[in-house]
């Protein structure tokens, strides 16, 4: 008899394993990497200290030590000849799909030409070094995938300029102005980690099974790549697009409300309050101003009443991907780049989850529940 123990569709709300890295609290609007809030991180620090904090569990304590990190880190962005060498082909191959979709290749590639090991077969130094070599490459990959792709040749990247300031460099082939690799920066600290979502539960997933670094991130890569995860900015931008002018808003978010479609950037799995990443990024947006930000806060408003109307109780608010999309765009970033970009700091948080992972030798291993017909049946015979 089956006696596997009934629990909620997609395992909402069931607690899987200890972490030290972070959590989210959805019904208080706060989410955190290790003891600090990540908005004030956000807000207070740069992308390497937070890396630093999710790798190693401190923030650098003064300049030097963040300056060493960065020393260490820097070096890395630079790809192996043969992964190099092998970018334009897969540029060609994934034309149609784009980054990320190459990605998933370049990532494995670099895996295999770096001579990963499986994480069951290393010490906790050797685990690190793999994944913070993949962390330093993707934004790399990203880039050249995407300048490739466009017929350009891909940017090398340098060594003196932050990894946010870098990431836009080496995607626009010019210094980025100060006041976008910021607002870029601020983006890419507040979607490092954000509890035990999909991708980074399958990361946790492969990593349980001894499986090298590359391995456990090119599975996570695929989990954002839906539209239900990390594939959502560009799509909340090309709502604000399809409805135009502020005199639709109320008409086109009715029909699709009532024709019970999800409006793209709005509701959020954990969050029963505002989501703080879209908080803070709105203001980031605000900062810049502009007919798109007024829009996209008019359109906030509208929907938020609409669906208070006709989903009442729900309490759906803007998640990060709705200014998110507004400040990518402001900032430059093609869309297609959207989603890479979120993934570009991601890798960091998936990365941090595979070490700790790694550190338990328990294979993830869940039961499912039966539900066809009553086994055991004849098998009929060849008519």
């Amino acid at each position: 008899m089956n006696t596997t123990v009934a629990v909620p569709r997609g395992l909402a709300g069931v607690v899987v394993t200890d972490t030290e890295l972070g959590d989210v609290r959805g019904r208080e609007g706060f989410y955190h990497y290790r003891q600090y809030s990540a908005v004030e991180l956000a807000e207070s620090r740069g992308f390497e200290d937070v890396w630093h904090l999710m790798f190693r569990g401190t923030l650098p304590a003064d300049a030097a030590r963040r300056a060493a990190f960065a020393a260490e880190t820097a070096p890395l962005r630079r790809l192996p000849a043969a992964v190099r060498d092998a970018l334009p082909a897969l540029a060609r191959a994934s034309a149609l799909s784009g980054p990320l979709a190459g990605l998933r290749t370049a990532l494995s590639l670099l895996g295999a030409s770096a001579g990963f090991r499986p994480v069951y077969d290393l010490d906790p130094d050797r685990r690190a070094a793999d994944a913070l070599a993949a962390c330093a490459a993707v934004p790399t990959l990203l880039t050249a995938l995407h300048r490739l792709g466009q017929g350009l040749e891909p940017v090398e990247p340098r060594d003196d300029l932050p990894y946010a300031a870098n990431y836009l460099y080496m995607l626009t082939g010019q210094e980025p102005d100060p006041v976008r690799a910021r607002a870029i920066e601020r983006y890419l600290i507040s979607t490092i980690d954000h509890g035990f979502n999909a991708s980074t539960f399958t990361a946790r997933v492969i990593a349980s099974t001894g499986a090298d670094v590359a391995a456990c991130l090119t599975g996570a890569i695929g989990a954002l790549s839906g539209p239900l995860h990390g594939g959502a900015p560009s799509r909340a931008l090309d709502t604000l697009d399809a409805i135009g002018t502020a005199d639709r808003i109320g008409p086109w978010i009715r029909e699709r409300v009532l024709a019970g479609e999800r409006i793209m950037g709005f509701g959020h799995p954990v969050y029963r309050t505002e989501d703080p990443r879209s908080r803070m990024l709105r203001d980031i947006a605000r900062g810049f101003g502009g007919p798109l930000v007024d829009f996209a806060v008019e359109v906030e408003r509208q929907v938020e009443e609409i669906l208070a109307e006709l989903k009442p109780g729900r309490e759906l608010h803007t998640n990060v991907e709705f200014y998110a999309g507004v400040v990518m765009e402001l900032c430059g970033l093609p869309r297609e780049m959207f989603t890479p970009t979120f993934c570009a700091a991601r890798v960091v948080g998936w990365s941090a989850n595979v070490l700790e992972q790694a550190a338990d030798s328990k294979i993830i291993r869940p039961a499912a529940r039966y539900t066809g017909p009553t086994p055991p049946q004849p098998v009929p015979a060849l008519g």
